[in-house]
């Protein structure tokens, strides 16, 4: 298993509705398309970078050769007025921009970053609207010219990346951005982070006032943006260990100091007994005989105060290992937001019965100086 977590260096949301304004410093980004007082169709569109050096350092010194996604993960703060099915599109962003130091509603308007129409500070250059360099386009209607350029594919490679919503469903958003990262790392094209818009249909409509809301990286909770990297670590050798196959059974983390830095990666040792052992003649204790877990067992991390799932179990991405020593899984510290207390929990299948071990296995990160 391996999960790994970068945020924002920025990130800020434009609008038509105020085709001048910044706002780099808002606490929430907003994707929208609703009509204004006037009746006129507006919308809005977020932008979220991430580190060149941080996705390369993570690519190059923590993922290394192994096979990796990478999704673009935003936390819901509202929504309004959605229908019953949308999506919500990702593309590589074309030019440069300055994030500025605006909010929305900002009196008078802030201009110190990038908006609808310029893309650099103080209404220094605009976004292109026309000759659009190739695999590159924008979109905006007449009168309300910007809103951004991306690119649309490179070399063969598709850069369109969606996530589609129904009725009722969760409305976080975690989008495969893998193809774009993978052009960032390799410099194959500028790394100006990722715009994320409605599609067409629902942008500048005048019938509904379509808005979500996300936390950006200014938000004072534990739910910024991040760029999650996922790939399989894992290894299962269970030497001479038997695997663990009663539900009655007693499975608990055995190295658990309760208390860790942000930085670094902690292996979690695992111990699992039955609560009934087999009657055997040995000469040390059966309760101290460590047993695998099945193959199918995975991990998560669950936030203790608001019960989040801060990393849900994946059964490509989060599987519990195994050695001659006994079940076990990483778990890298600087991926998770310091001076939070985590939960461990265990998913596995013993006996045919699927469960969720929790026997309060909590710990903290704290920040390194």
């Amino acid at each position: 298993m391996a999960i790994f977590k970068i945020f924002p260096e920025s990130d800020t949301f434009i609008y038509s509705e105020y085709p001048t304004g910044n706002a780099g410093k808002d606490e929430v980004i907003e994707i929208a398309g609703y009509k204004d007082i006037s009746g006129v169709g507006r919308t809005s569109r977020a932008i979220v970078k991430f580190s060149t050096t941080e996705i390369q350092s993570t690519l190059n010194n923590t993922v290394g050769a192994n096979a990796w996604v990478s999704n673009l993960d935003l936390y819901l703060a509202s929504a309004n007025e959605l229908p019953i099915s949308h999506s919500i599109y990702a593309y590589p962003v074309a030019e440069s921009w300055d994030n500025g130091v605006g909010k929305f509603g900002d009196t008078p308007i802030n201009k110190s970053g990038t908006s609808w129409t310029y893309r650099k500070a103080e209404e220094a250059t605009p976004w292109t609207t026309s000759s659009f360099a190739a695999n590159t386009t924008g979109s905006y209607v007449a009168g309300q010219e910007g809103g951004g350029t991306w690119y649309t594919g490179s070399a063969g490679t598709n850069l369109e990346a969606v996530q589609a919503f129904a009725l009722n469903s969760e409305l976080d958003l975690s989008i495969n951005v893998t193809n774009a990262v993978d052009l960032y790392y390799s410099a194959s094209i500028p790394n100006n982070g990722f715009i994320l818009k409605l599609p067409g249909s629902l942008e500048f409509n005048t019938s509904s006032s379509v808005a979500l809301k996300y936390f950006g990286v200014d938000t004072n909770t534990i739910y910024p943006p991040s760029l999650t990297f996922k790939w399989d670590d894992s290894s299962y050798s269970t030497g001479s260990l038997s695997v663990l196959n009663t539900s009655e059974a007693q499975i608990n983390i055995k190295n658990n100091k309760g208390e860790y830095v942000d930085e670094g990666k902690q292996r979690f040792r695992i111990f699992a007994k039955p609560t009934y052992p087999t009657r055997t003649f040995t000469t040390s204790s059966i309760y101290l005989t460590n047993n695998a877990l099945p193959q199918s067992t995975y991990w998560g991390l669950r936030d203790e105060h608001t019960e989040e799932m801060v990393v849900d179990f994946d059964t490509s991405y989060t599987k519990v290992s195994c050695d001659s020593t006994g079940p076990y899984f990483d778990v890298y510290m600087n991926g998770l937001e310091p001076e939070r207390y985590y939960r461990i929990l265990i998913k596995t299948t013993l006996d045919g019965s699927t469960t969720v071990v929790d026997n309060r296995n909590i710990f903290k990160i704290v920040r390194n100086g």
